[in-house]
């Protein structure tokens, strides 16, 4: 799921897919390929989950939701004619309080 990434002037000071490879490798000892596997697996996982409409929450960092947001009328920013955007599901991720303490610290 990490490919090359790199950052655009928006992007400046994000973490790379590859970048937090190497800080968990780092802290805990392993191989970049093993950490690469092991956070591939989570996110495959939990994109499983969330495309069967399941939540999926992490002790201390959060939840990802599934959140149904219904059709609505809409304007076609081209042509300015009305037009129907239609209904759709989309993750959300709500942080835990151990989270955004350590932000906010």
């Amino acid at each position: 799921m990490f490919g090359k990434q790199r950052a655009s002037k928006a992007d400046e000071g994000a973490m790379t897919g590859n970048e937090l490879i190497e800080a968990v490798a780092t802290q805990q000892a392993a191989t970049k390929s093993d950490v690469k596997k092991i956070i591939d697996a989570a996110l495959a996982a939990i994109a499983d989950a969330a495309a069967r409409g399941e939540e999926v929450s992490i002790a201390g960092f959060g939840k990802f939701k599934v959140k149904q947001s219904a059709a609505r009328e809409g304007k076609n920013p081209r042509t300015g004619e009305p037009m129907t955007i239609p209904a759709s599901r989309k993750v959300v991720f709500q942080p835990a309080k151990a989270l955004k303490d350590k932000v906010n610290s």
